[in-house]
This record gives structure tokens, sequence and C-alpha cells, in this order.
């Protein structure tokens, strides 16, 4: 017979809620009797209706110290919420309007489909809330512990992307949750989204098709991804496409090429089981790519890239700025930092001679609110040529289409490419009877295709209940976090 879970924590003296006591027996009361969450939920729900029911016939007889539950119903479905789905992450997870979910510590916040700041209503601990983390990433097969207490992975099938650092790196647990609330985002959706014009949407469809090097800046959260997904879109199927990223998000399918992501070191130090964005890039340029994407350029692969500058593909990649000179200047400063002895000018040369288009998205800022409002905006707020630049000093941008704010218009500032990314863009548009001087001027060159199932992609998605997958039972709490929630309460 199992010892009966103690009340009180080692680390912190503190004394177990009801919620908590009543969690970590049913748990290991579960385990213990075999059962199986998922095949078996009937089972566990008697279970746990039982397992409520002798706590009250012990709060009655004032035995145990225990407290009568003033509310045993809600009781009972918080903790078949932790046992069968994913505790206080069961709601957030199932929101097809939440976009992103916050843990910090004892705390979760999400982003709702109003654009708004919100937290969970329900108490939650850090331990429950690394437990639920734990279960999450059963499936991904990583596993965040003191050993490797920094994890990044894709769970629930590849919806959700999962970062998660735990102490002794951070002074809490700290969690960040993306849900892929977009699978299917195309140049002519976003669109009728408004994150642009018809005639940057045909300006960049046009780029893809002509193997022009884009390179697509912005903040977290701005889009970046979003767009990548609709520029892969876009490309004709007769295209080699290799694909790199840490995590993969992309989802844009690809007729002919790959999608690769990294693979950290073993659970038990092998290094040489890692597999970095810098040996993907490496090895895809000698798979004879006509598109090299990555997802995020933010180490040493930078350098690799000079490489394939230098090869003849194309390239699209994305990096973390605040505007495309600033794009431009990381991708040069991250690659001399990771080339060694490589010269600068070098460096700088090839990047000015690869990327053709910079492509800067934002969007709004997030607010607490408790009123409703429309989805965040994200936008493309400039897109920029790269010119020629004779001194070579610095790169000489030339922006095509600036918006002054979020919710503005797209303004052409009246000003062309380089003449060679224009010589490229006649040659693709020309088979549509259309070139790039007509489309900057405003008559479409009807390149991007029109769907009218497109206004239907923009309904919201019904509910997905998250469930429970197959695998091991995790253990009850996991006290390696501190705690700091009233005693004495059912919560």
């Amino acid at each position: 017979m199992s010892p009966k879970p103690s009340t009180r924590r080692r680390r912190t003296d503190r004394v177990l809620s009801p919620y908590e006591q009543l969690r970590n027996e049913v748990t290991e009361g579960i385990k213990n009797a075999r059962l199986d969450p998922e095949l078996d939920p009937s089972g566990v729900r008697e279970f746990v209706l039982g397992a409520i029911e002798q706590w009250q016939s012990v709060a009655r007889q004032g035995l145990d110290g225990k407290e009568l539950l003033a509310r045993p119903e809600e009781m009972a479905e918080r903790i078949l919420r932790y046992v069968l789905e994913y505790g206080p992450l069961t709601a957030p997870l199932s929101d097809p309007g939440v976009e992103e979910i916050f843990i910090e510590g004892d705390d979760i916040f999400y982003i709702d489909g109003g654009g708004y700041m919100r937290g969970v209503s329900e108490v939650t601990t850090a331990d429950e809330n690394l437990a639920v983390v734990r279960r999450l990433l059963q499936d991904s097969g990583r596993e965040v512990t003191e050993r490797e207490p920094m994890v990044q992975a894709r769970v629930l099938d590849g919806t959700v992307r999962l970062g998660v650092v735990i102490p002794p790196i951070a002074d809490k647990l700290s969690v960040t949750i993306r849900k892929y609330t977009m699978r299917n985002e195309t140049l002519s959706l976003l669109v009728v989204r408004d994150s642009m014009d018809l005639r940057v949407a045909e300006l960049l469809w046009a780029a893809v098709r002509s193997g022009l090097g884009i390179l697509v800046c912005g903040r977290p959260g701005a889009g970046k991804t979003t767009l990548l997904n609709a520029l892969l879109r876009a490309v004709p199927p007769t295209m080699v496409v290799r694909c790199v990223e840490e995590i993969r998000e992309l989802s844009a399918p690809v007729m002919a090429g790959s999608y690769y992501q990294t693979r950290p070191a073993g659970a038990d130090g092998d290094v040489a089981a890692e597999v970095s964005l810098r040996d993907l890039v490496r090895t895809c340029l000698g798979m004879r790519p006509d598109l090299l994407v990555v997802g995020e350029v933010r180490g040493a692969e930078a350098f690799e890239l000079v490489r394939a500058g230098n090869a003849g593909c194309g390239v699209i990649a994305t990096v973390h700025s605040n505007n495309p000179f600033d794009a431009l200047s990381a991708l040069r400063d991250t690659a001399i930092m990771a080339g060694g002895n490589v010269a600068p000018t070098q460096v700088q040369s090839t990047f000015q001679r690869m990327f053709h288009l910079v492509v800067f998205v934002d969007r709004e800022e997030l607010a607490f609110d408790e009123q409703g409002g429309a989805p965040i905006r994200r936008q493309v707020m400039e897109v920029s040529a790269l010119m020629p630049n004779a001194s070579g000093e610095d790169f000489l941008l030339q922006p095509l289409f600036v918006r002054e704010r979020i919710g503005e218009p797209l303004r052409w500032t009246e000003t062309d490419p380089a003449d060679t990314t224009i010589a490229r863009l006649d040659a693709t548009l020309k088979r549509y009877e259309s070139s790039t001087a007509q489309l900057l001027r405003g008559t479409p060159a009807n390149v991007v295709p029109r769907d009218d199932a497109v206004e239907n992609q923009l309904a919201p998605r019904p509910p997905v209940k998250p469930t429970r997958r197959r695998g091991s039972f995790p253990v009850p709490v996991v006290p390696s976090v501190s705690l700091s929630v009233e005693p004495g309460t059912d919560r």
C-alpha cells in the first residue's frame, strides 16, 4: 500500500489546499489502480467522484484535519480537467480565438481573439502548471528537467509551439505556448485581412516566382511566419524548395522539396546527436535547392547564408528587427561573428546581391481590457528594395511602399527597385501581359489567385477539445518551483 501523500512541502513548509491534496491523492490512486485516462475515462470519473465522496465523509467526522468542500461538484470537474485533459490550460487551448498563452510561475495569461491580455480565473500553482506542461511534452519526446531546463517543441499534433524554462535558469517556471491560428495562409487571404494591398501581394508573388531574395523582418508576434507561409504557397511546383527551422512552424505544402528542423544534443549530453540550423543550411546547399527558406536567422546559420548567396539559389528568410535596415545590419553582423576571419565588406556585398526586397511587418499593441475588440491587426508596414551601392559603406535601401502607422493605407513612394530586379520581375510578369511599372502604378496583373473560399477562411474555427494522449502517467506534482497559494481553500 502506497504511503499517504503528505499535506506539507518540505521546501516551503506550505500547507496544501484541499484541491492540491485531492489532486495528488487521485493522481496517485489512478496510477496504482492502473486506470488509463484515455481508454477508460468513465472509470477515471467514477474514481474521482468516489475520492471526493470519501473526502467529504472524513471531513464530516472531523478526521485528518480535512475541510468540508463547499462545492464538491466544481472540485470534481476541476480534478477531471487535470486528469483527463490539461487542467487550467484546457480552456485557452480549446478556444480558437486564443493565439498565445503565457505561464509565469503560478499565473496563466493568454491573448484572446479580441487582442487583449487576460488571466485564467481559477487559482493555479506553479507545480501544477509544470506537471501539465510536462504532459504536453510527452508526445514530442522532449522532457524538461534540471539537466535540460530549456526546451522548445511542437506539441498537440504540431498545432502548438511550446517553449519552457525552469529554475535555476529562470527565477520561476516560465512558458510560452504559441498556437497556429492560421494554417492556410495565402497572399490573397492576407489582402482580405488588410495585412497588405493587392499591389504588394502581386509584387511579392512575382518576386517569389522570379527567384528573388526576400528578407521578412519584424518584432516577435508581428506575423513573419504567417507571411512566410503565404510566400511559400506562391512558389511554383517546379522549384525545389528546402525549408529549415529550429522548431517547425511553416505548413505550406511543397511539391518538390522538404522541411527540416534542428535536433538538440542528447539528454545524456551527447553533443554528436545535435543538428544545428547551421548544419541544416550547409546540408541543404548540397541538395540542389532552387529556393532555400530559413524560418528564423538568429545565429551562426547567417554565415552559411553567405555561401547560399554565392551558390546562386533564391533565399527567403526572417529575422527579428525594428526596421528593414536593422534587419540587414543584424544579419551581416551575425554572419561576421560566425565566420571568423571573413571580411565584413565581403559579407555585406554578398547580402546586397542576395536579397532584393525587405518586407517589414508589425502588429498592434496588446492591452489589459475587459471590453471586447477586433482581432489584433498585423500589417506590412514597409517594402524596400536593395539598390546598388558603389561606395559599399553600408546597405542602400529604397522604400517602395510605406505605411505610416497600423490601420493607415500602404502608400507607393513613386520609386522603383533596381534595374536588375525590375528585369527579373518583368520576365515573370510578361507571361501575364503585365510589367513591374504597371503593377506599382496600380494596374492589377491578376497573378494573385482570387479564391471565393478566401472569405470562408476568415470564419472562426469550431473549438477542438484537447484530449490526453497515450503515454506514461505523470507523477502527481514536481516540488521544484516555489508556490504562493493561500492555504485552507477549496481552490
